[in-house]
């Protein structure tokens, strides 16, 4: 059981303060109040609510997707939502998880809902599937919905291994080659500096090699420390600002990316059909599917397009007209709406359309890794030329001219 800490009032005016063990802040109340106490302030215990949702000690995509197919099966079992999520609680291994579900049972328990008590948890319910979980409830369906978001979650966990899988390898070739360059640079390069004094002084060392000696200086120097820490510096910063004040910038250029825009769009596309495929499939209004679907995007420049189609569509329109103004969707994908529209199938030809981009994405990664692969080495081989290249035509000029 959770752990409490109070302040409360005694009869005669005394404020006392304490912990205490209880399933829920009622129970806690009621324990207080057969101590004569009248209570002012109950919330869980510091470490547990650090480890429950303020702090994020690690709990993957798969391990929630395997919590949402547990509860939906105890709950199809005809098992109580409470005594769900304490057995699930019991047999968590992942710590942060288990005092994560402790917490929502106690929310639970006090009469708070199970939508609202995972919301107090961002880092571990995403924003989606709190939605759809309060759209199960609404609707009658919980144990339906907590299926397909466990299958949603898998899904994109596979896809997220697929991705950093591939790119493993050209990422380790970039590091390993950064740093490689960088040894050879600041260590090698000064070496030979001395045997260049001469033709230095004579003006007849290759620009090349001049640049090469002056970069390894620079590299050397306090000057370039404090750039390299400074541009380290922007970069976390830059990262840092995407992810708040300038997310709909960061996710309009990673939409205009070549190569790589397209692939982001199709996942982000993908992710939108399927959720509102199976929110249209519970028999979820369209309006109310689309408020909820537009945030599976994970993209704010797409999540506001879907949000204007739905403001058209409440007056009248065609999702599928609003959703080709706005240039986001490929043109077939419009035209597959349209033709579901029509023949009223749109749940069904949504969650194809879903597989149809994760298969075309999935291509268009494998095909872009095939190609990154070379082009790394092509790189890395180029500036290790213009190294070897710089070292080696001083030594040749100064041997043509001993011969």
């Amino acid at each position: 059981m959770p752990d409490f800490t109070y302040e409360a009032l005694a009869r005669t005016g005394a404020k006392s303060t304490g912990t205490l063990t209880a399933n829920s802040e009622r129970e806690a109340a009621l324990i207080l109040d057969g101590r004569g106490l009248f209570p002012l302030k109950i919330s869980l215990a510091k470490n547990q609510a650090a480890s429950a949702g303020g702090f994020f000690a690690g709990v993957s995509g798969r391990q929630v997707a395997t919590m949402y197919a547990q509860l939906a099966d105890l709950l199809h079992s005809g098992v109580p939502l409470l005594r769900s999520l304490e057995l699930l609680e019991r047999q968590s291994s992942n710590k942060t998880l288990k005092s994560v579900l402790r917490d929502v049972r106690a929310r639970v328990a006090d009469g708070t809902g199970l939508a609202q008590s995972m919301a107090a948890h961002p880092k571990v319910f995403d924003e989606l599937a709190v939605s759809m979980v309060r759209a199960g409830q609404e609707g009658g369906f919980l144990e339906d919905v907590l299926k397909r978001i466990a299958a949603f979650v898998e899904n994109q966990e596979d896809m997220k291994s697929k991705v950093v899988g591939s790119l493993a390898y050209p990422v380790f070739l970039a590091v390993a080659g950064f740093l490689v360059l960088n040894v050879l640079v600041i260590f090698f390069v000064p070496k030979f500096e001395k045997v260049f004094e001469k033709l230095k002084e004579k003006g007849e060392l290759p620009s090349v090699t001049v640049g090469l000696i002056a970069l390894s200086h620079f590299l050397q120097s306090a000057e370039g420390v404090v750039s390299a820490v400074l541009a380290f510096a922007a970069v976390i910063g830059f990262f840092v600002w995407t992810r708040r004040g300038g997310r709909t910038w960061a996710d309009k250029m990673r939409l205009r990316l070549p190569l790589f825009g397209p692939v982001f769009r199709s996942l982000a596309l993908s992710r939108f059909c399927r959720i509102l495929g199976t929110m249209l499939h519970n028999g979820i209004p369209i309006l109310k599917a689309l408020t909820i679907a537009k945030d599976s995007t994970g993209n704010r420049v797409l999540s506001l397009a879907i949000e204007k189609s739905a403001e058209n569509v409440t007056a009248g329109q065609k999702l599928a007209d609003p959703l080709r103004k706005s240039g986001y969707f490929p043109y077939d994908v419009v035209e597959m709406i349209a033709i579901a529209e029509e023949a009223n199938t749109l749940e069904t030809v949504l969650v194809q359309i879903a597989e149809g981009l994760e298969k075309r994405t999935s291509r268009s990664l494998e095909l872009m890794v095939k190609l990154l692969e070379p082009l790394m080495l092509l790189v890395m081989a180029g500036m290790t030329l213009v190294i070897v290249a710089g070292l080696l035509l001083p030594v040749f000029k100064m041997g043509s001219t001993v011969g």
